[in-house]
């Protein structure tokens, strides 16, 4: 059955930074979606552009300019679309895109990347309404995947970008490895956000404020400290054997130069940094690591890490399916994040992820710092059966809006849990 699209719509609304962002709704005969992007304080330079006004409104990030200018267009180029056929979405939104002067190099410069993805999740889930199909029952169709429960990987402590860069690393974060169900995952994950707060509170470090993402953040004299502290909560919940630890270094955010790094005051070569990330691995029960290296440093010397642990590329792959196959050539990585923003598009995510699951990578899809209240991408995860998902903490509703709608699938559906097992 054909679905077109009979009205689309683009709405300034703010994300959870306060920032402004674009919603877009997408009006079929039977149906309606709704999809808001979100937008990452760390972003990668090669993801999708988002596009923001300038001037004086909001300092300068505004969208309101955006979406004046490209409403018109955006509606005499989709609307009579299939929004049941993603690939005709793309090919509408792609063409659309080149019409305008390219703002840069980067993927959906003309349109905007949030545009795009925005109207993009809406066109899925307003076809989900009109078909009374869960988007996740929807998803798992148009992927001809296997749906699958993903396993949580929830932020503990927050540094870098996230946290007014407390310290060097972006994220520390529970990686409840041993748990057989949703539940027991989140469950353990509370428990080591709660734990970690009371080694916090013995050391002196203030815990009553939390960072963009919900995590715990405190300007510990080192990174090395701050795992430390995750660690500590965790051995003293007696879960060493269930619990482990990942980590979202970022790299970038703390390159001075090509190939050198300054972390705890000190400069390091990226071979020295992959020394120091060795060496939290076996200190620490570190089991996944996120961005070891700079987005486009030499990540040769990062190879040695994939024996120990998932190491995932976040703004080296940015969600790009063909920046993915290099680095699969290359056998640099094991896992890939998976961010709909970053690529720009809802077709060009589930392009990446299915290239990375079929060459055995792991998939984790993840939100952004500037999230929505919205739980779209749980059921993106769930109906992909990417196995791995990131969203934050257990606290701010904008996260807890999507562990919800985890635990909701898990409690109503018959949906294996993945569980964890490392890629190789």
């Amino acid at each position: 059955m054909v679905h077109r699209i009979t009205q689309v719509d683009l709405l300034q609304v703010l994300d959870s930074r306060g920032d402004p962002t674009v919603k877009a709704f997408v009006s079929l005969a039977d149906g309606r979606g709704a999809a808001t992007a979100p937008a990452g304080a760390s972003a990668g330079s090669h993801e999708a552009a988002f596009l923001r006004d300038g001037g004086t409104a909001f300092a300068g990030r505004s969208v309101e300019g955006i979406i004046n200018t490209r409403l018109a267009p955006l509606r005499q180029a989709v609307i009579g679309v299939d929004a049941g056929d993603p690939v005709a979405v793309e090919h509408a939104l792609s063409d659309l895109d080149a019409t305008f002067p390219a703002s840069g190099t980067t993927p959906w410069s003309g349109l905007g990347g949030n545009i795009a993805m925005a109207v993009s999740v809406a066109s899925w889930l307003a076809v989900a309404q009109a078909t009374r199909t869960e988007p996740w029952q929807l998803m798992a169709h148009w992927c001809g995947a296997q749906p699958t429960l993903p396993m949580p990987m929830v932020n503990i402590i927050s540094g870098g970008a996230h946290a007014a860069r407390a310290i060097d690393i972006q994220d520390i974060l529970a990686l409840p490895f041993g748990a057989k169900s949703v539940e027991e995952a989140i469950h353990d994950a509370w428990c080591t956000r709660a734990a970690t707060r009371e080694v916090l509170d013995r050391l002196g470090h203030p815990t009553a404020l939390v960072a963009d993402e919900g995590g715990l953040a405190a300007a510990f004299e080192s990174s090395t400290s701050a795992i430390a502290a995750v660690h500590q909560a965790i051995v003293e919940l007696s879960a060493t054997a269930k619990i482990g630890i990942a980590l979202d270094v970022a790299a970038t955010e703390f390159q001075v130069s090509a190939g050198r790094y300054r972390i705890a005051g000190n400069e390091l070569s990226g071979q020295e940094l992959v020394a120091q990330i060795q060496q939290w691995i076996g200190d620490f029960g570190v089991i996944s690591i996120e961005d070891p290296i700079g987005e486009d440093d030499d990540w040769a010397c990062a190879r040695s890490l994939v024996s120990s642990a998932q190491v995932i590329g976040d703004d080296r792959f940015v969600t790009n399916a063909a920046r993915l196959r290099l680095g699969i050539e290359a056998g640099e990585a094991n896992a890939i994040l998976i961010k709909p923003n970053q690529a720009g598009s809802l077709l060009r995510t589930t392009q990446a992820l299915a290239l990375a699951k079929q060459q055995s990578w792991g998939t984790v899809v993840s939100a952004r710092s500037g999230e929505t209240e919205e739980s779209w991408l749980v059921d993106l995860a769930v109906g992909t059966g990417a196995g791995q998902i990131k969203v934050g903490s257990t606290m701010r509703s904008e996260r807890t809006a999507k562990w919800n709608r985890l635990l909701e699938l898990s409690s109503q559906t018959n949906l294996p849990f993945a569980g964890w097992s490392r890629p190789t």
